[in-house]
């Protein structure tokens, strides 16, 4: 069967988007002379500062996305984007994946603008891949007309073993419950047997 005109799988958004992180990484190390962490100046440039957001530099709130701390973070987050990545492209349309990783990714910024502190740096692409993951984990449940409960624990419990000292945890619950959200709606447009449920096979893991 061919694939529809605005398939996921078709462009691959996936490796787009792990190319686009690794190419801003290089960028930040090249500029900032040290491959092995980011720069402080290239954090406070493209990272998102609040005090800076709240002045004018809104930017912030999308160019922190493609941030990382340092190699180690944007490895495990890139290896992170691939299994969940993935995994969207098998069930969303690509307008969908795009709406779920960026919208997700947006609100965790946003979730941060409000409640951390005005010159705390926050960096990485952690609240988008979560919302990719709550979107793949409640959409796979819904759309074979299965409970959401066991995958909300499952969401919530990854959600919990991600927590620690300097971590974004607002961009993570933002990232996640805005996935959540769309992949629940998502499924509910779609009757079990049509659209993405049945144009590409896939077994829900949750």
């Amino acid at each position: 069967m061919n694939k529809p005109m605005y398939s996921s799988q078709k462009f691959k958004p996936t490796f787009i988007l792990i190319a686009l992180n690794v190419l801003f990484y290089v960028y930040t190390s090249v500029a900032g002379g040290d491959f092995l962490s980011t720069n402080d100046n290239m954090i406070v440039l493209y990272g998102q500062v609040n005090g800076l957001v709240l002045s004018g530099q809104y930017w912030q709130l999308l160019t922190s996305m493609f941030v990382h701390a340092n190699i180690a973070h944007l490895a495990g987050n890139m290896l992170f984007l691939l299994i969940f990545g993935l995994r969207g492209e098998e069930m969303f349309s690509l307008p969908e994946y795009l709406l779920v990783y960026l919208l997700g990714g947006l609100t965790g910024n946003l979730l941060s603008l409000v409640f951390l502190p005005l010159w705390v740096p926050s960096v990485g692409a952690s609240g988008a891949i979560f919302a990719m993951f709550g979107a793949c984990t409640v959409y796979a449940r819904r759309t074979v007309s299965q409970s959401i409960i066991g995958a909300l624990i499952y969401a919530f419990f990854l959600l919990f073993l991600s927590s620690g000292p300097n971590v974004n945890n607002l961009a993570h619950i933002g990232g996640l419950v805005t996935g959540l959200l769309i992949g629940y709606l998502l499924a509910r447009k779609r009757k079990p047997g049509t659209g993405y449920a049945i144009r590409y096979s896939y077994s829900a893991p949750f």
